[in-house]
């Protein structure tokens, strides 16, 4: 996928004010219009002239946008950092969709569409009453803890809001907030703070912010909706013989008794081990058999084994 520089694309410096881009785009909109352009793949640069003035023209989008910085290259490969639009506040709107959407390229639909992070179909705000009207409502994405999605507790998070200057730039203002996590929230789950969105014109009430929930990558564990799943490295003694290992789990180790014979890669279960809920989820513990370090005395234990051991696990393949 292609990077776009729409502020190329437009004609103006990454420093221009929402004015002298309004500017830019009434000038070019008239030269490449395809009703009444002569020039050269007037429709395919106008349509591309959409796409820039769509993401410039909206303080938003362009504070996102500008968060990817000015050094990629037109013919590189592109794909936007693992954390796009972690801690970015923004307002809730309509996602391109259906036919609107097609109009916009694979790079628009990857930084804006909706399966992007500001991609959210809600409505914008609750709408005006008379001289009234409710403030927007906002949603960011947030990175927390699988350990704090068990558990719950109250942490600290930072968005960055975005806001138009008095001379028409566009900055990036950060906030911070203490935020209360439940127990067993589950990825993609929002956390709604009444009142912490946009505020409301003429007295009306502010909107809210809502928080969409992204774990953080474990190091051990892996999670799928409530259940978690677990690698566990065993001794071949252990699983051979059906020990009694110790099992990490969200809410601290657990004793779990491995079956006799135990395979790698074998799966086994410790219901509602997983995350908490009505229905809690369960911990899936995956067996991988690992040697001990290689010494004189494990050689020789393999090498007794070998000996006495009729065992051949390649019987099953074709001679």
């Amino acid at each position: 996928m292609r990077y776009k520089d729409y502020y190329q694309v437009m004609g103006v410096p990454r420093t221009a004010s929402q004015d002298e881009i309004k500017r830019a785009y009434r000038k070019l909109a008239r030269k490449y219009h395809p009703d009444v352009s002569k020039e050269k793949d007037a429709e395919e640069k106008f349509k591309e002239l959409q796409e820039a003035h769509e993401v410039l023209r909206d303080p938003e989008k362009r504070a996102a946008y500008d968060q990817l910085g000015p050094d990629w290259q037109g013919g590189q490969d592109f794909r936007p950092p693992p954390d796009w639009g972690k801690g970015f506040e923004f307002s809730r709107g309509r996602a391109p969709g259906g036919e609107e959407a097609a109009e916009y390229s694979d790079f628009f639909a990857e930084l804006f569409g909706s399966r992007s992070p500001f991609g959210h179909g809600a409505g914008a705000g609750r709408g005006p009453r008379g001289f009234r009207a409710a403030g927007q409502d906002h949603v960011a994405r947030v990175d927390v803890d699988l350990e704090d999605a068990f558990r719950g507790g109250t942490r600290t998070i930072e968005l960055r809001t975005p806001e138009m200057t008095a001379d028409g730039h566009v900055v990036t203002k950060p906030r911070t907030l203490r935020v209360s996590i439940p127990a067993g929230v589950t990825e993609g789950q929002q956390i709604r703070l009444a009142g912490q969105g946009s505020p409301g014109i003429g007295g009306g009430p502010p909107g809210d912010l809502f928080l969409e929930i992204n774990f953080r990558a474990h190091p051990h564990f892996k999670v799928d909706g409530r259940d978690v799943t677990l690698t566990l490295p065993v001794a071949p003694w252990e699983a051979a013989l059906g020990e009694t290992v110790s099992v990490p789990t969200l809410g601290g180790p657990v004793e779990m008794r491995l079956p006799v014979g135990a395979r790698a890669g074998q799966k086994l279960r410790l219901r509602g081990r997983g995350l908490p809920g009505a229905t809690p989820g369960d911990q899936f513990v995956l067996l991988k058999v690992v040697l001990p370090p290689d010494s004189p005395r494990t050689r020789e234990l393999f090498e007794q084994m070998k000996r006495e051991v009729p065992f051949d696990p390649r019987a099953d393949f074709d001679r």
